[in-house]
């Protein structure tokens, strides 16, 4: 079946000063786009009616442009089936001339190619073999099936109205976090969460704690704002709250991820929670935590949120669905206190269009239909059997030269080698050159952080025999063998 294409800017961009004659310039651009491979062998082109009216010209002149281009071989005219690119052109066919930088860039045969598999040992990617991908389709059909006028129209840029509300349900049942619909804000993963806070709360030059080591991206989304990040150390008990009061006792936010601390994987003490919540109360600094892999405890049922202990209103709560259903969706939420909510709701009015709303549709109806919390209970038990079968196939290569860190949950290891005094960035590269992702963990932190580690995703390890593969093959790469 031929699909019709439209014309292109580069078609309808005529020019009515120049001598060269309408027709001629239509032509000149159709075949620059199947010559370039813009338009494709079978490829439908609009009718002279419609491409006339289109350019504001007379039918003539397209159909004078059309015949041309089919004596010449480029075009076939069907019938009532409409015009079509000669099916008989090869797929692509020799440049006459070539083409400028812009152009291409924009025909760069890698520019279409699918994303490719996330590497080996990638962290913060799901299970992307154990989603229920036949389950998600049908609900997508149906909502598409279902799609009506009034679907199609721009939504709430702060978020399709059942989805806040489902994600409001769970966090009351899962997280402990009490808040109401109205006080969730879809956004587009936790980078446009935290960038949503800082320009709403934030001014340049405001000081923001920030773990060391930490998060690469609260960092970056920080640093583009305007705002100056001050690393404050984290122990055993998470971020050092009063490490914190010394350097930068008047910071307007701090960015923690108490559950599950990125990346060492400690879950910060209940004194040291209490202790920033009254930190920030007394200093009217807001605390941005960042529920990094909080579902993921193999301890234990999942730790509550410091969210449930803010008896102030000082605490925004940022979650998303790219390490509990697939990053491609892109989406993510914050929870702001109420008495913010007026002002989250202008910011996002000024600053966004929204989410795609079919998308967010079709996540409030797996979480509303109650897969989302049987797909998380799958997943807590099957990554805990990955990360048991990854750890034991390390041990198993290394043996004494390995020491693997194992924190209550997440979705990646800790792994310290004894490799004659090289470092984890040395290791890292190593790694890296034989298509594992191991990431250095020194390369988290500031210069005073010295801790040495790879970090190891687990998460895609699909069997025991793989995962002996993988720690063999990552025992060469760092001897230095292929």
């Amino acid at each position: 079946m031929t699909r019709e294409k439209m014309p292109s800017d580069a078609l309808v961009e005529i020019d009515r000063a120049t001598a060269v004659p309408l027709h001629r310039q239509i032509y000149e651009r159709f075949r620059t786009a199947i010559e370039q491979g813009v338009l494709g062998p079978g490829d439908r082109v609009a009718s002279a009616r419609s491409l006339a009216s289109e350019l504001g010209v007379a039918r003539g002149t397209v159909e004078t442009a059309y015949n041309l281009l089919a004596g010449e071989g480029y075009l076939s005219a069907r019938g009532q089936a409409g015009t079509v690119v000669s099916p008989s052109l090869p797929s692509r066919r020799p440049a006459r001339r070539k083409p400028r930088r812009a152009e291409a860039r924009a025909l760069d045969p890698t520019f279409a190619k699918p994303a490719s598999p996330p590497p080996l040992l990638q962290l913060g990617v799901p299970a992307l073999d154990a989603f229920p991908r036949k389950l998600w389709a049908r609900l997508a059909s149906r909502r598409l099936r279902a799609t009506t006028a009034a679907d199609m129209f721009y939504g709430d840029p702060s978020g399709h109205p059942p989805l806040r509300a489902a994600i409001a349900a769970y966090l009351q049942v899962s997280r402990g976090v009490s808040c109401h619909p109205s006080q969730v804000f879809v956004t587009g993963g936790y980078r446009a969460s935290l960038a949503l806070a800082s320009r709403t709360l934030l001014a340049g030059g405001d000081r923001v704690w920030v773990e060391d080591p930490g998060f690469p991206p609260t960092l970056e989304v920080l640093r583009s704002a305007g705002q100056l990040a001050v690393p404050v150390p984290v122990d055993d008990e998470g971020m050092v709250v009063a490490l914190g009061m010394r350097k930068a006792p008047k910071a307007k936010m701090a960015v923690v991820t108490p559950s599950h601390q990125a990346p060492l994987g400690v879950s910060m003490s209940l004194a040291r929670r209490l202790q920033l919540l009254a930190w920030a109360s007394q200093a009217k600094a807001w605390i941005l935590e960042d529920d990094y892999d909080g579902e993921y405890r193999y301890a234990g049922p999942p730790l509550p949120a410091l969210k449930s202990l803010d008896g102030q209103d000082r605490v925004l709560y940022a979650g998303s669905f790219s390490k509990v259903l697939y990053p491609g969706l892109a989406l993510g939420y914050v929870v702001v206190p109420d008495s913010l909510c007026e002002v989250f709701g202008a910011a996002v009015q000024t600053w966004s269009n929204g989410c795609p709303q079919i998308t967010q549709a079709v996540v409030a109806d797996f979480m509303r239909e109650g897969h989302f919390s049987r797909h998380l209970k799958k997943m807590r038990l099957l990554y805990a059997r990955r990360r048991n079968m990854l750890a034991q196939a390390l041990a198993k290569a290394f043996g004494e030269e390995v020491r693997i860190d194992l924190q209550g949950g997440g979705m990646h290891l800790i792994a310290r080698f004894a490799m004659r005094g090289a470092s984890d960035e040395e290791l890292a590269r190593r790694a890296q050159l034989a298509g594992l992702n191991c990431q250095p963990l020194s390369a988290r932190g500031t210069a005073r952080f010295s801790d040495q580690g790879l970090l190891i995703g687990f998460t895609n390890v699909g069997s025991a025999a793989q995962a002996q593969q993988l720690a063999t093959r990552l025992r060469n790469a760092l001897d230095g063998k292929r």
